[in-house]
């Protein structure tokens, strides 16, 4: 199959042509400049594969949490073109994205993810790589302040994400020694959100364009 899988749940922005064994991705930090860059990244990777839109089984993009502007603009852009080509879309946990490229990256197989949720919260998940290869979900996403976490049986786990960056001491006071190393600076990108798209889709969780909406955990907005 072929996807398009789109990210800018956070400071990074980044896009991936993902099937028949061929991955091209575009990858940069660029803080508050996803809308700026999307469109052209869309279209370099594309002309790299060889793909046009007519090609394409399905569009994959980072559904959230995570920055509120963020993930509007991929769930936006997903749909527009997802509507415009009549094709299906795909949505992916950011933090699951992050769990994956944890592992790709560093080898994580038991992760906590957190992301900085502003207002002196974390978005906040837990993830384990199963025998495929493939993050899975242990409990569910949720939003709260650092001292409020949940964190599923087993371990170690290794934290993973801004969150740790900005409350890695209230955390650590929270989880103690059921963490171990951490890595905040792991972005999601869009090559692990196309794997675990491609993952979706087989499992028949592609929607239709009007449905793709973006997972915020909470209503609150702040400047992100």
């Amino acid at each position: 199959m072929k996807l398009l899988a789109l990210d800018t749940a956070t400071d990074a922005c980044s896009v991936a042509a993902y099937g028949d064994d061929v991955i091209h991705e575009r990858f940069e930090l660029a803080p508050r400049r996803h809308g700026q860059l999307l469109l052209s990244m869309m279209d370099k990777v594309l002309e790299q594969a060889g793909w046009d839109l007519s090609q394409l089984d399905a569009i994959a993009f980072g559904r959230g949490p995570g920055s509120f502007t963020g993930v509007r603009i991929a769930a936006a852009t997903a749909q527009g073109v997802a509507i415009g080509a009549g094709l299906p879309v795909v949505p992916v946990s950011s933090l699951g994205a992050l769990a994956q490229t944890a592992f790709a990256k560093h080898g994580v197989r038991r992760c906590a993810a957190a992301f900085d949720a502003r207002m002196d919260e974390v978005y906040f998940g837990a993830f384990e790589i199963d025998a495929g290869g493939i993050a899975q979900s242990v409990q569910p996403e949720r939003v709260c302040p650092p001292e409020e976490v949940m964190l599923a049986d087993g371990g170690p786990w290794t934290g993973v994400g801004s969150g740790w960056g900005v409350y890695e001491t209230r955390l650590r006071a929270r989880l103690g020694d059921r963490v171990g190393r951490i890595h905040s600076v792991t972005y999601p990108r869009a090559r692990d959100i196309a794997l675990l798209a491609a993952v979706g889709f087989s499992r028949g969780e592609a929607v239709s364009a009007e449905t793709a909406l973006p997972v915020y955990l909470r209503d609150r907005v702040t400047q992100s």
